[in-house]
């Protein structure tokens, strides 16, 4: 069998796509076998080659950290819309960065913005740091990471905390749930937990007029933006059908309103 019919049969939708990456990818023929059987047997692709493709981007993968989606780009477009009234030097934080792609992204849309990034995995952690500056990626939990000298002084938080509810981690994809840490999926029982903590912690780290920006699905989005609502900050869904990606807004020293 071909590379492509192997990949075909093992339910790889775009086989041809795929095949053409492992090809640029392998040092030679037993490589690329090397390569294309760890495919097959279910690797994501990303963690296969080592890499993803990520607004514009070419953001390292490692085994066990999770691949950033399409979807998420929606995240670091309304970071750079946000950080377009502020200033050089604004502060960009990326909690549960994962390889750190979208502050990767949003640090080139932005060269002269302080970019940061935080993770509580270890293997996150250290995919981050291959990603993004020294002394920019933090590990910790959630906020709990980052220096205490940020504190009042983050104009961007964009969070990409996991959202799935811990009964619908069976469910997923086997890419994910078998190759990508459960602690980058499993969002409690409602998918909300992370959510939840973040909500009522986040105030005292924002700059006046600051903005968090939360992934979710669109089933839970209403009940994400309450979270942020009521510890006061004033909130927006936003929806983009041409990424399949939902997000809210969360804004500090606007007005609240029901």
């Amino acid at each position: 069998m071909t590379v492509v019919e192997r990949l075909r049969a093992a339910g790889c939708v775009f086989a041809e796509e795929e095949a053409a990456v492992l090809r640029g990818a392998a040092l030679d023929a037993d490589d690329l076998e090397r390569l294309v059987a760890a495919r097959v047997a279910g690797t994501p692709l990303e963690q296969v080659v080592g890499w993803a493709e990520f607004c514009g981007l070419r953001v390292v993968v490692e085994p066990g950290v999770f691949v950033p989606r399409r979807r998420t780009t929606l995240l670091v477009r309304l970071a750079l819309e946000r950080l377009a009234g502020r200033g050089p030097g604004a502060v960009v934080v990326d909690l549960c960065c994962g390889s750190g792609a979208v502050a990767a992204a949003v640090r080139a849309g932005r060269a002269d913005a302080e970019v940061h990034a935080a993770d509580v995995d270890p293997a996150a952690v250290a995919c981050a740091r291959r990603n993004l500056p020294a002394g920019a990626v933090h590990e910790g939990d959630l906020l709990d990471a980052l220096p205490r000298r940020l504190l009042g002084r983050v104009d961007v938080l964009v969070a990409n905390a996991p959202y799935v509810p811990t009964g619908d981690v069976a469910l997923m994809p086997p890419e994910a749930r078998d190759h990508e840490h459960r602690v980058a999926l499993d969002g409690g029982a409602d998918g909300l937990d992370i959510q939840r903590r973040l909500a009522v912690t986040v105030a005292p780290w924002l700059a006046s007029g600051a903005t968090v920006v939360v992934e979710t699905g669109r089933h839970q989005a209403d009940r994400t933006a309450a979270l942020f609502h009521d510890a006061g900050l004033a909130t927006t869904v936003v929806e983009d059908d041409e990424v399949d990606g939902c997000a809210v807004l969360a804004t500090a020293g606007d007005t609240v309103t029901a």
